[in-house]
């Protein structure tokens, strides 16, 4: 009573009183709590906060369009900001030079050397190409860029003199939103088609256990191949984001529903959902109000971890041209371009997309580590 009196009067709480909310909490906020100690988690969870704002934004973020080109400006490295003129002077505002092209006498190589005479400021909220934001704000504002004649590319061109920042920046809505898809689709599939087959079991188990066998026995490869040129060439760019989520989709649901299937098998003859049943519970309400919580642990986990999959998948399928095809662009289309041994020797740049297929391989996987930990009910239950 004395701490009941002290919550409502708002006085100060004791260790008692952070051990009960401790004890009383839910599920979930058990897991919030115990993810919040979890640093690496958080970074990473921060890293992909980041990387998908860029994706919802991208237009903006973008200096340039994705057909915006320059043929002056073919294979330019990345541009140099700077803080300090020709004549040592320091300016608080960041700066790049004018660029001048040449050719090389023995290679015939273009190169770009800095003119260090015309300066050109480096401003933000930079109104420049137009575009409409989402498809219906229209607007010339960019979070970025510098005034004409200059030129700035954050990561310098590709061979036909476009901004690899800007395709990059473009390229995530897709290398990002479409496997985040595919993976909620597939784990929806897997959790219903898993369950049905380990809590009916049966003939029912039979025949989907045999269809998921079937699935898996097909090479990934062949089986992307022959499902993507079942898509035609010219077609919408939205309704390829969706034959493409959906291919990802049917291939990555199977090794979930396995695991789903053996866990129902095992819980069904548990003493709470036999007495679920016994008090009248419905199919639906035993499978996800009873059985499926009890390893929610796994079905997170997997599916922090099916994510990274799934971009690895839509790169590599787009890095094989069975993809996002122009003029719309991804990571593996970038990856795609750069392929060639003369482009990495020369123009190491070009490889800058895969820096961040990696970077959000591993925050997705620290991210699935940390949830795991913060979800396992043995590791709470030790606390």
């Amino acid at each position: 009573m004395i701490r009941i009196a002290r919550f409502f009067a708002g006085g100060p709480r004791d260790a008692g009183d952070a051990l009960d909310d401790y004890y009383s909490a839910s599920q979930w906020k058990l897991i919030l709590l115990r993810l919040s100690k979890h640093r690496l988690a958080q970074v990473s969870f921060v890293v992909l906060g980041i990387l998908y704002l860029q994706a919802l934004f991208a237009q903006f973020i973008a200096p340039q369009g994705l057909t915006t080109y320059n043929s002056v400006y073919v294979n330019c490295p990345p541009s140099r900001i700077r803080f300090i003129d020709a004549e040592g002077r320091f300016h608080l505002r960041p700066f790049v030079h004018a660029l001048e092209s040449s050719r090389d006498p023995e290679t015939l190589r273009k190169t770009f050397v800095e003119d260090r005479s015309v300066r050109y400021p480096l401003r933000l909220f930079h109104h420049g190409e137009p575009y409409r934001l989402w498809g219906f704000i229209e607007t010339d504002l960019h979070l970025f860029g510098v005034d004409e004649p200059g030129a700035f590319f954050l990561f310098g061109t590709d061979s036909l003199g476009r901004d690899l920042f800007s395709r990059i920046v473009h390229g995530s809505l897709f290398s990002l939103t479409i496997p985040f898809a595919g993976v909620l689709i597939s784990f929806l599939l897997g959790i219903v088609i898993g369950g049905i087959s380990g809590y009916f079991g049966g003939i029912i188990d039979t025949i989907i256990q045999r269809l998921i066998e079937i699935i898996r026995s097909f090479p990934t490869l062949p089986l992307w191949m022959a499902l993507s040129a079942a898509i035609p060439p010219n077609i919408p760019l939205v309704r390829m984001y969706f034959y493409i989520t959906i291919i990802l989709s049917v291939i990555g649901w199977t090794g979930l529903a396995r695991v789903v299937r053996s866990r129902f098998l095992s819980l069904r003859t548990e003493d709470f959902v036999m007495a679920a049943r016994v008090a009248g519970a419905g199919t639906m309400r035993t499978l996800f109000v009873h059985m499926i919580p009890n390893f929610m642990s796994y079905l997170i986990v997997h599916m922090t971890l099916a994510v990274p999959e799934m971009i690895i998948g839509e790169t590599a399928m787009s890095f094989l041209g069975l993809g996002i095809r122009s003029p719309a662009t991804s990571w593996g289309v970038l990856l795609q371009e750069a392929q060639r041994i003369q482009n990495v020797a020369l123009y190491p740049w070009r490889l800058i997309p895969l820096v961040y297929v990696v970077v959000t391989v591993l925050a997705f996987n620290f991210l699935g580590d940390g949830l795991r930990d913060a979800a396992d009910p043995y590791k709470q239950a030790s606390r």
